[in-house]
């Protein structure tokens, strides 16, 4: 009951209802006080009645020119009051809201300069027929402008808290979409190459029964992980989670070992204190099992390096193999943009390079955790 009573006041404090509102008592207001004037006016009476399907016309019809037609509207009603008829003040103000609504310009002006020449016009009649001049008139247009100044600029300030609500949502989304992607490839694609790398190894070695249980093992923790991440898919709003959250200790038994069981000598040092807190933790251990999984795929080395250590005021990750090296022209795959987009997130740098006496260089420098 709450929730809807509120919803039902947003939608009646709406700008544009309130515009509909502002517009349809402004419109009354002309009505009520043309079709009461009874004398008083520097012309005939009858005359006021031109404004009614002038008005109609701006509406129906003539829309481009609403602001226009509502301005020299106006300025008449303006100029033919006096003293006598002074209710036509309220009218000319209602006019001068009018146009300055309807006016599509950034920074209207229609409605006020024909309601002030108006008023003007009015002002001058009196002195020159020696008869009390009308000054409210300047007032009442005044504040017919300011009413609509405020409703526009309300109406403008909504519309751009509105764009910008709907903005943080799309990017909220986009975020989530590109971490589900990360993980995808991060997660079930080292798990993939897990398994590739010891059906080879298994197809060499003594023991071919041992690497069957490794790669149905690696098959039963990427299926579980990736209906986790399908869940996700079908609930945004679900926390991503795999199987379980990763520690640095787990980087020599977890992604060393399977390299080492298809031949690959990989060195393990891991700092004691790396000073990383959880979000760079997860960063370090996915950036290096991306950074093995690509000397699995494509490197073709027989050694392969992991040094994570506290260099000063940053942690340094290095992940370096023996192999071919890099490629000339590096393609920026879904893995090294992956890594990219992890260092940015936390403020750090990383390189790809040749690594010295051959092979390639994966260097990361993460900020340490604040105390």
């Amino acid at each position: 009951m709450i929730a809807s009573i509120t919803q039902t006041e947003r939608v009646v404090t709406t700008p544009e209802r309130v515009r509909k509102v502002a517009d349809g008592a402004a419109a009354l207001i002309v009505v009520v006080v043309i079709a009461t004037v009874d004398g008083g006016v520097s012309v005939p009476t009858g005359w006021l009645w031109f404004v009614f399907p002038a008005g109609a016309a701006a509406v129906a019809v003539l829309r481009r020119y609403r602001a226009l037609i509502f301005a020299a509207c106006a300025a008449f009603v303006a100029l033919v009051s006096t003293v006598e008829s002074a209710q036509l003040g309220l009218a000319a103000a209602a006019l001068v809201f009018l146009s300055t609504g309807s006016d599509p310009a950034r920074r209207p002006w229609l409605g006020w300069a024909g309601g002030v020449a108006g008023a003007a016009g009015s002002f001058a009649l009196a002195l020159v027929q020696q008869r009390g001049p009308y000054e409210q008139l300047f007032l009442l247009v005044g504040v017919g402008y300011l009413l609509a100044a405020l409703l526009r600029s309300w109406s403008r300030a909504s519309a751009v808290t509105r764009e910008a609500a709907a903005l943080r949502g799309h990017t909220a989304w986009l975020e989530q979409r590109t971490n589900l992607a990360r993980e995808l490839h991060d997660v079930v694609g080292h798990h993939v190459t897990a398994m590739v790398v010891q059906a080879e190894a298994g197809q060499l070695g003594p023991d071919p029964a041992a690497a069957l249980r490794r790669i149905a093992d690696s098959g039963r923790t990427a299926l579980g992980d990736l209906d986790k991440l399908v869940v996700h898919l079908r609930d945004p709003g679900a926390e991503i989670a795999v199987s379980q959250p990763p520690r640095l200790s787990d980087i020599d038994e977890l992604l060393a070992q399977p390299l080492r069981q298809s031949g690959v000598a990989v060195h393990v040092r891991l700092d004691a204190e790396p000073g990383l807190d959880e979000a760079g933790a997860l960063a370090a251990y996915r950036i290096t099992q991306e950074a093995l999984t690509n000397v699995a795929r494509h490197a073709g080395a027989t050694a392969a390096w992991v040094e994570l250590v506290r260099v000063g005021a940053g942690t340094r990750l290095r992940v370096s193999d023996d192999g071919i090296g890099p490629p000339r022209t590096p393609v920026r795959g879904s893995g090294l943009l992956g890594i990219a987009e992890r260092v940015s997130s936390l403020g750090g740098s990383w390189g790809l390079h040749p690594r010295p006496g051959g092979g390639t260089l994966l260097e990361v420098s993460l900020p340490v955790a604040r105390p």
